[in-house]
């Protein structure tokens, strides 16, 4: 073989290699996509059902303080949970909205940035929202609960809101103080990765598998 027909072979297996690299590259990032794409659905369902259920916990407070709300007590108690119904809403909404907010034909690098944001806002908002409200919420639902059987509970125990509401930060600083302690002991990041949920790590896993990929 002459020296130009084989240059012309290699050229021609080199460009054959490329191509072929290429569509590797393409088929695994599209397998890796779809990937992350169903691993967010689980959260994604998840959302869905809280918005029922915080409907659900808000039509139960409003049936609850609206004929009572000449009582300023019972009217405080059943607002406090009908803020809380919507909250969880709220947060799951903005859930929904960061999972609808990613284009999965849109470059890696911005689909990482996406998820991203889904992470920072699961982990650094909504997490210690959840702490301090589910520290809190109970106290009224169980007062409610006295006060649908017939029982008024100022006036049976008038002490008793008092030590529910100690429980209360007693409970937040129960949750602050095991969240520093697992800081503290170095598993910041499993503590991180268990707030985010094991869709989004699963979809950060996919996107991480492409970019390794694309850079051999």
């Amino acid at each position: 073989m002459e020296l130009d027909d084989m240059k012309l072979a290699w050229q021609t297996l080199g460009r054959q290699w490329e191509t072929q690299h290429a569509l590797n590259i393409q088929l695994l990032t599209e397998r890796r996509l779809d990937q992350a794409r169903h691993g967010l659905w689980p959260l994604f369902w998840g959302q869905l059902l809280q918005i029922v259920a915080g409907a659900l916990v808000a039509v139960m407070a409003v049936s609850f303080w609206f004929p009572r709300m000449t009582v300023l007590h019972f009217l405080v108690w059943g607002l406090s949970v009908h803020v809380f119904g919507i909250v969880m809403i709220v947060t799951a909404a903005r859930n929904l909205h960061l999972i609808k907010q990613i284009d999965y034909a849109a470059p890696v690098l911005e689909i990482q940035r996406r998820i991203a944001s889904l992470r920072a806002w699961r982990v650094h908002v909504e997490a210690p929202l959840y702490a301090v409200t589910c520290s809190f919420v109970w106290i009224p639902l169980v007062l409610m609960a006295i006060a649908s059987s017939g029982v008024d509970p100022e006036d049976a125990a008038p002490a008793l809101t008092s030590y529910l509401l100690l429980s209360g930060f007693a409970s937040l600083g129960l949750v602050a103080l095991v969240a520093w302690l697992i800081r503290r002991w170095g598993y910041r990041a499993w503590l991180e990765n268990s707030l985010a949920g094991g869709g989004v790590q699963k979809a950060e896993t996919m996107l991480e598998q492409i970019t390794r990929f694309q850079q051999e």
